[in-house]
Formats: C-alpha cells, sequence, structure tokens
C-alpha cells in the first residue's frame, strides 16, 4: 500500500469525525458503542432477575455448543505467532528498514512485565491454584496435584494469551508504523477489505472491537472491585456484599476521572511504573516468608509439565462434563480475546523498531515467565498453608475467590513479634489492586476513546472521562445482575463479547500474514538494492 494511499484513507475517516465543542470523534461508532452498553445496562438494572436468567441461558449455550471455537483459535493465534517468528517473516521490521528501536531492550521488556502484571493475577494468583491442587483437572490428573494445579493455571496465563496479545500488538504495530495508518483495529484489515475499512464494515468492526474490551475491562475492574472490598473488610471490617462493591465502584472511577481532567496522564504512568516495584516488593515478601525452597521446586517442576504436555492440554476439548473447562478454561480464553485490543495497543506503540520475531518471542516469553513465577510463590505458598490448616484454606475460599489472597495472608505462620508485616502486606495488597483499578480505567478509557475517534493518537479528555464513566456504570451492572453470584454473571458477559470477536481475530491474523509478505518482498528489493549498489560504487572506485 502506498503512503499517498494511506493518507487517503485517513484522511477520509477523519473526515467523517465531529470535530466541535472539544471532542473529536466517529459519530457511527461513539454513538452506536455508547448507546448499546446504555441500552444494556437500563434494562438489566430494571430487570436485574430477567437479565440474570437470559445470562444463565446465554452461558449455557455457548459452553454446550460453541466451547470449541475458543480452543481451536487460540491454537491458531499461537501456531500463527511462531510461524510469523519463526520463519521469514519474522525478519520485517516495525517502522520500515532503517527504523530504529524506541526504547532500550531492558527497558521494552521492563514494560513488557508491567503489561503482564494486572488485577487478573492480584485476584486469581491463590485461588486458582488452590482449587486446581484440591480439585484434579481433567487432562492432568494422573500427575503430582501440586505440579498439576500450577501446570493448569500456567497453561491459562502463559502462551495462548500472549500469543493473542503478540498477534494484536502486532498487527497494530505494523499497519500504523509501517503503512502510516490510523491506530485502530480497522486498519488491519485492509489487505482483505481495501476502502471498505472507512466506511460502514470499518465501523462495525470497531464497534465490536469498542464492546469487546469495556466488557472485558468491565470483568476485570468487577473482580479487581469485589478484591478490593475483600482487603478493606479485613483492615477495617466494612462487610462484602454487591452495595458496597458498587459504591467503591463510584469512589475510585471518581478518583480515575480526577486524573484524567487533571492532565496528569505522565503521573499514571509513573504510578503503573511504582506498581510494578510494589507488586515486586509483595512477591518477595511471601517468596521469604513463604516456603522458599519449595516453591522453587515447584516452579521448576509444573514449567516441566507445562511444557511437556501444552499439546495435549489445548487441543482437549470436553465431551460429557463440560463444567470445569468451561468455567476455567473458556472464561479464561474468552477474557484474553476481549481484552486483547487494550494490551495489544500498549504493547503497539512501544515496540517501533523491532522486528516481528523480536516483538513476538519477547511478548510470549518475558511476561509468561514472570507470570508463572508470581503464581508459583503466591499459589506455592497457598498449597503449603492449606496443608497446615488440613484444608481449611480450601474450604474458606472455594465459594468467596476474592477473599483467597487475605485468608491466605491471615493464615501465614508469621512470628508474633513480626505481627506488623501480616498487617504491612494487607495494606499493600489493597493499595496494589486499588491502584490496577485506577490506571486500568485511565488507561482502558484512552484506548476506547481513541478507536472510537478512528485512531487518533491525541484525545480529549471529555472523551476519556464519557468512557471511564461508561467502563464504571458496566462493572456495577454486571455486578447487580450477578448479586450473590457476581464472578458468574463476569464470565458469561466476557464470554459473549470474546465469542464474535475470537472470528474477528482469526480473520485479521490471515490479514496480518497477507500484508507482512508485502512488507517483507519490499524489505528485500531495498536490501538488494542497496547491496547492488555498494557492489557498483565499489567496482567504479576499483
Amino acid at each position: 500500500m502506498k503512503i499517498e494511499e494511506c493518507k487517503k484513507v485517513e484522511e477520509k475517516l477523519y473526515e467523517r469525525n465531529i470535530v466541535r465543542y472539544g471532542i473529536n470523534l466517529n459519530p457511527v461508532v461513539s454513538i452506536s458503542s455508547a448507546a448499546l452498553i446504555i441500552l444494556f445496562s437500563v434494562y438489566a438494572l430494571l430487570n436485574l432477575e430477567q437479565a440474570n436468567q437470559l445470562f444463565e441461558q446465554m452461558y449455557d449455550f455457548i459452553v454446550t455448543h460453541l466451547d470449541w471455537v475458543f480452543i481451536i483459535s487460540s491454537n491458531f493465534f499461537v501456531l500463527a505467532c511462531l510461524y510469523l517468528a519463526l520463519t521469514r517473516l519474522g525478519q520485517v521490521r516495525i517502522g520500515g528498514v532503517d527504523c530504529k528501536p524506541e526504547f532500550s531492550n531492558f527497558a521494552w521488556y521492563s514494560m513488557l512485565i508491567s503489561a503482564g502484571m494486572g488485577i487478573g493475577l492480584m485476584f486469581w494468583a491463590v485461588g486458582e491454584p488452590l482449587h486446581h491442587y484440591m480439585e484434579a483437572p481433567p487432562v492432568f490428573a494422573d500427575a503430582d496435584p501440586a505440579f498439576s494445579a500450577m501446570a493448569t493455571t500456567f497453561y491459562h496465563w502463559g502462551l495462548h494469551p500472549w500469543g493473542i496479545y503478540a498477534l494484536m500488538a502486532l498487527g497494530l504495530a505494523f499497519f500504523t508504523y509501517n503503512r502510516k495508518m490510523p491506530l485502530s483495529l480497522r486498519s488491519i484489515f485492509y489487505p482483505l477489505l481495501k476502502e471498505k475499512i472507512y466506511g460502514i464494515t470499518g465501523d462495525i468492526i470497531d464497534i465490536l472491537t469498542v464492546l469487546s474490551v469495556m466488557f472485558g475491562l468491565a470483568t476485570s475492574l468487577g473482580l479487581g472491585i469485589q478484591q478490593i472490598n475483600s482487603g478493606l473488610d479485613y483492615l477495617v471490617g466494612i462487610g462484602f456484599s454487591v452495595g458496597i462493591q458498587v459504591v467503591l465502584i463510584i469512589i475510585i472511577t471518581a478518583i480515575a476521572i480526577l486524573s484524567v481532567i487533571s492532565g496528569i496522564h505522565k503521573g499514571v504512568r509513573l504510578l503503573s511504573s511504582l506498581n510494578m516495584f510494589l507488586a515486586a516488593g509483595f512477591m518477595a515478601a511471601i517468596f521469604l516468608l513463604g516456603p522458599t525452597s519449595y516453591i522453587i521446586r515447584l516452579f521448576s517442576n509444573s514449567i516441566g509439565l507445562y511444557f511437556s504436555s501444552i499439546v495435549q492440554y489445548s487441543s482437549y476439548i470436553a465431551i460429557q462434563d463440560q463444567a470445569w473447562q468451561s468455567n476455567w478454561t473458556i472464561f479464561y480464553l474468552a477474557w484474553w480475546i476481549s481484552w486483547s485490543p487494550f494490551v495489544g495497543m500498549f504493547i503497539a506503540r512501544i515496540s517501533k523498531g523491532r522486528t516481528v520475531r523480536e516483538l513476538v518471542l519477547g511478548v510470549l516469553i518475558i511476561p509468561s515467565l514472570l507470570s508463572f513465577f508470581w503464581l508459583s510463590v503466591l499459589g506455592g505458598t497457598a498449597f503449603i498453608v492449606n496443608e497446615s490448616l488440613d484444608g481449611s484454606l480450601f474450604a474458606m475460599v472455594q465459594d468467596n475467590l476474592p477473599t483467597a489472597l487475605f485468608e491466605m495472608i491471615s493464615s501465614l505462620n508469621i512470628p508474633v513479634l513480626a505481627e506488623g508485616v501480616r498487617v504491612f502486606l494487607f495494606i499493600l495488597a489493597t493499595l496494589l489492586v486499588i491502584n490496577y483499578f485506577i490506571t486500568s480505567s485511565d488507561s482502558g478509557s484512552l484506548v476506547v476513546d481513541k478507536i472510537t475517534s478512528g485512531g487518533l493518537l491525541e484525545t480529549s479528555r471529555i472523551q476519556r472521562v464519557f468512557w471511564a464513566c461508561m467502563e464504571g456504570l458496566l462493572a456495577a451492572t454486571l455486578l447487580l445482575i450477578g448479586g450473590e453470584q457476581a464472578l458468574m454473571a463476569l464470565q458469561t458477559a466476557v464470554i459473549s463479547v470474546g465469542l464474535p470477536f475470537a472470528l474477528i481475530l482469526t480473520v485479521m491474523t490471515v490479514s496480518l500474514i497477507k500484508g507482512l509478505q508485502t512488507a517483507y518482498d519490499k524489505q528485500m528489493r531495498v536490501k538488494y538494492q542497496r547491496k547492488f549498489e555498494k557492489l557498483m560504487e565499489s567496482r567504479r572506485l576499483n
């Protein structure tokens, strides 16, 4: 695609924007997305019982008849990543032949790691391994319970989610920096759809992207607010209920909005960096206070089981008892798919100058390994604490996963003189989740705002405030729909939006490969042309 054609596409995208009263947005994408979210929220809030029944029916239908879509598509994404990284297409450089990386290797890897840490790992790092430890997963049922529990958890947090993120990041980065197109998902479809991407077809792609991101983000915020409620209940005894969680959503969303209004986006980035150090300190404290030697052995053995069994596990589709796979694997894969534009856009923004091979392998390997160690530290400690309590830790948290992290900390064998350490860990864990909530909300509103404005790099604060409010509204609505079974409502929401988006990502991958093949041919022509010119110059001089 020529630069002139890119400019033509960009101009046609932006000429459809409304630019007045301090806003700059695509009216079709913005109004349609907002209207659908508001209509859904109003209907659900006015008919909570009926909405809950509808959610249950949707959940049952998808996990019974369409679970294979998530399994097969996620494997396709990982295979596509390996194909791009290990073939000649891996030589294509993001930004062009002469483009240099904007960040050092250390800075780039650090930011990839920060992208891998978040509300999800705080929420699930104790509850999920402990659940699989006490109730053996179907695939690794014959292995050591601790190793099989961790290997199963690694599958949910390893190559498959990061393969989805890598593809999304690569597509956005390539078409933004190499093809000079807007930073929007519709741009990736240009090789297949051509000029249709700036018409109604492109609008539909962006609307589905907005809904996917919003429901994925609302799920993360819903999980985070439950854990914040749990931490505050342990610290000050405020109680644990959906009503309290809705109030907390309003308060913390208001804080996120203030960060947007005050223009402290750099401050949010600093808070994100600070969160990395706080998370590292929290992990180090648990590692040292917990069963250190056991954690190391668990980490090593579980990685071995994960990689040796990944083909068997990733191809497993339940035939009879589908409850376990739907509650865990299908939920996770749908969550990662719906969350991919959010993480993908962040990775795309920091990866200019990297080759396709560097981007894909870096995204697949580094965050996965860090997540594995984080899960081993918290999960391994939970195993030992549970054994010391004769299984009572699992009994306390199996029906109330938001409390799992705090129940584990409460049960750690810490000397009486160091009791202040326990309180410090409570406070630190709660602050971490609160900060992840704020930065996720702020960053999520920025991503959605970019999509609804046609891929503009600079967007209005007013628009970001609006989408931050929509995120809070959606998260509160999902919690109210679920009531005491809020987790089920969050899972249903993300599975429902993840299903159509899985198909979109599949088509996107084909379009991306086609675009990279064209870029590789062009890059090789430039390379050989330069070699030829150098050869001719040396002959002339001789």
